[in-house]
């Protein structure tokens, strides 16, 4: 098992490969989806308040699932010891 450095992200440390291929498997899921929400917005019918709002929670479910697998830890400021 490989593992990555960190994203140049404040509060993301190293992850392994299947940590990576598990997030990058929601990521290709969580497209998959915004598509069929993308075809959605075209149809005239479909009430796009409520589109928005379903496709906010999902992308919010997607953020809350790939953080779960990351987990970023708290940012260090100038000055901490």
């Amino acid at each position: 098992m490989t593992d990555h450095p960190p994203m140049p992200v404040a509060g993301y440390t190293t992850q392994s490969d299947a940590r990576l291929a598990q997030v990058n498997a929601n990521k290709e899921i969580e497209e998959r989806v915004l598509r069929i929400l993308d075809d959605l917005a075209k149809v005239e019918y479909v009430d796009k308040r409520w589109l928005a709002i379903g496709r906010t929670h999902i992308e919010q479910g997607f953020m809350g699932i790939n953080r779960a697998i990351f987990k970023p830890q708290r940012a260090k400021l100038p000055g901490d010891a």
